[in-house]
This record gives C-alpha cells, structure tokens and sequence, in this order.
C-alpha cells in the first residue's frame, strides 16, 4: 500500500481533545479534519479562531450556537463557521461528528 497517499483509520491514535470530546486527527496542508466522539452532556464553551469551521453530525444531536444563535445539528444538517465567529455546542446525546478547518489548525497538530 503507498502509505504516501492512503492511510488506515485505525492507526490514527485516539486523543482527548476536550473533557469527553475523543478526536482522530488528519492534518494536511490546508486543511484539519477532525473526527470526534462526544459523549452525551459534554460541551465546548463559547470561542472563536481565524479557522472557519464545516460542522457535520454523524450520528445524534448536537446543539450548535453560533453568534448567541442556537441551533440543533443532526445528520441532515450541518454549519458552516466563518472565520472568528463565536460559538459553542454541546452533544444532547451521545454524537460522531466531523469537523473541517481551513487552514489547518496548528494548534491541534501539537496535540
């Protein structure tokens, strides 16, 4: 298998990104793609970055604010974050979601 161009999922190691937020971390150039298991309650508080944001859910509920606007993400709808924009979630039941930064977050490639 060219290891350059495909990966296996499971040798992506499982990092805690955030208290009950468990992420798998594909970095490239431009981009960080973030999958992440939530556990039912768990929220991530009111914040901004220069990345925007492409919010997918998987599986379940996750209330999504963005700019003091809640709303309620399931599979058949997503968000797309602009860059700077305050927001928050939190997982209303157990959820797999999909985050997507353009540019990449640096930040998280130290994790």
């Amino acid at each position: 298998m060219d290891t350059s161009i495909f990966k296996n999922f499971n040798d992506i190691v499982t990092k805690e990104i955030a208290p009950g937020f468990f992420s798998k971390l594909i970095h490239t150039a431009a981009n960080t793609i973030n999958f992440i298991e939530v556990k039912a309650g768990c929220s991530v508080p009111r914040h901004q970055h220069i990345h925007e944001q492409y919010s997918f859910v998987i599986e379940g509920k996750f209330e999504m604010t963005v700019n003091d606007i809640p709303q309620m993400l399931d599979t058949g709808l997503f968000a797309i974050i602009p860059s700077n924009a305050w927001h928050s979630g939190i997982a209303i039941t157990d959820c797999k979601l999909i985050d997507i930064f353009n540019p990449a977050r640096e930040d998280y490639k130290k994790l």
